[in-house]
């Protein structure tokens, strides 16, 4: 795995937890989650993006031009 180790991966692990604190080590790990399922959503080439406002929204719209 590109040349890296364990020991390399730990030294790696230990450095991360000294600078974010093991607190935002959760927060770190889902934001780079959520970034890697957005990129191969991406690369899937789904560009489907809905615009539709929920029906409710349309109802308050409504009402708002009618006044």
């Amino acid at each position: 795995m590109f040349g890296l180790g364990l020991p390399e991966l730990i030294v790696i692990l230990v450095i991360v937890l000294l600078i974010f604190g093991a607190g935002k080590l959760p927060e770190i790990g889902s934001a780079i989650g959520k970034s890697i399922k957005n990129f191969k959503k991406a690369t899937k080439g789904l560009d489907e993006i809905d615009i539709t406002p929920p029906k409710d929204e349309k109802d308050k719209e409504k009402e708002q031009i009618k006044s």
